[in-house]
């Protein structure tokens, strides 16, 4: 399936969004104070940044493709369904999770770009170019794929001690082994519950996510295919 002249430059002008939003956001978060959340030179040990990276890569081959008005392969529309998911989880977490925690700190210039306008944008443009893509309802289990190696990562840099914000060799409080509830309890304090209660929940989350985007994209093309 083909979209239209304005849906192509429409998704054109998204995918800039997403690529200058990730760079500028990424750039700002680099420079920012050391030791500080997800500022300085540890930055990019953070899903978030990572996510942004990701999603800015596979933004800027399809400003490509879009340009060339050649219409993509399965493989790349399945790849972006996959990192479409993880900054919607970045988004997702940050705003409802992290910022609550944060206060006045979590809305800085970085963060806006990084976890609102890149979400945002990007699943935008997932869902308008979406229908010209042939998925399968199994190609959701690629999406926990990002969000799981993470949670490996952050296991193994808690282990080696490796160091994220204010000295912690945690990235994100529901990753901190150490907290309270550990990694199957409970606790009245933050993080609540334990690390893999948490990576059970976040798993659940984006398979969700994977699924409900996967409903919507094949309604979006039956209602095309109507019109057609």
């Amino acid at each position: 399936m083909i979209i239209s002249e304005k849906k192509r430059i429409l998704s054109l002008v998204l995918k800039i969004v997403v690529a200058l939003a990730a760079a500028v956001g990424v750039l700002l978060s680099a420079a920012g104070s050391e030791g500080s959340f997800m500022s300085g030179s540890t930055v990019f040990m953070y899903f978030t940044i990572q996510s942004n990276l990701a999603i800015a890569f596979v933004c800027a081959g399809g400003i490509g493709l879009v340009l060339k008005k050649s219409v993509p392969p399965r493989r790349w529309f399945v790849v972006k369904f996959v990192f479409t998911v993880s900054i919607t989880l970045t988004g997702t977490v940050f705003c409802f999770i992290l910022a609550p925690t944060m206060g006045e700190l979590a809305w800085k210039v970085q963060n806006i770009l990084t976890h609102v306008v890149v979400p945002v944008a990007a699943v935008a443009d997932f869902l308008l170019t979406g229908v010209m893509g042939e998925f399968k309802k199994s190609d959701v289990l690629f999406v926990t794929i990002p969000p799981l190696a993470y949670g490996l990562y952050a296991g193994i840099a808690y282990v080696a001690g490796w160091k994220f914000a204010f000295g912690a060799n945690y990235p994100y409080f529901f990753l901190n082994w150490g907290s309270p509830a550990g990694a199957f309890g409970f606790s009245k304090e933050l993080p609540y519950i334990g690390v893999v209660w948490w990576m059970i929940l976040l798993t659940g989350l984006i398979t969700g996510v994977g699924y409900l985007y996967l409903f919507i994209i094949a309604k979006l093309k039956r209602r095309a295919e109507a019109a057609d």
